[in-house]
């Protein structure tokens, strides 16, 4: 009589199980290192937003700006958000002597980051309306409002 080798279907189920659960943890890494990514990518495209945005106020002294002001001055290249919000917008004050970026229609965790990311450039944060900053203003229904604003 001839000896049969082979697996049972327990050991095969074990091994698929275990395959289930590396190929799970892999695209959670993904995702997380995915969603940083974009958050750091973000965070300077607000730098360089506000840098030129600073620039040009400067330079034509101090008048109102919007983002088709910029795009028309050369300053942005188009008119995409920075991060996912549903809508932006830059205003400058009377005087053009400061302006914020406003960000609208952040989903919750973005509002967290932004809200307790510490940028050099911006004097304030507002989240939803309210002047102190921090991750418990935003709302988890993710109709987020966050202004930053810069002199």
């Amino acid at each position: 009589m001839r000896e049969q080798s082979g697996r049972s279907l327990i050991e095969i189920i074990g091994v698929l199980a275990i395959g289930a659960i590396m190929v799970s943890a892999a695209f959670s890494m993904y995702k997380t290192s995915n969603q940083r990514q974009k958050r750091l990518i973000a965070t300077e495209s607000l730098r360089d937003i506000a840098t030129k945005t600073k620039t040009l106020l400067e330079y034509t002294g101090y008048q109102p700006v919007s983002i088709d002001f910029l795009i028309e001055a050369g300053a942005l290249n188009n008119n995409k958000q920075p991060i996912g919000a549903s809508d932006w917008s830059i205003t400058s004050s009377v005087d053009g002597a400061e302006f914020s970026i406003n960000l609208v229609g952040l989903s919750f965790d973005d509002c967290a980051y932004l809200a307790t990311k510490k940028f050099d450039w911006a004097t304030h944060i507002t989240v939803n309306g309210y002047g102190a900053a921090n991750g418990s203003l935003c709302l988890k229904t993710g109709d987020n409002k966050i202004s930053l604003f810069a002199k």
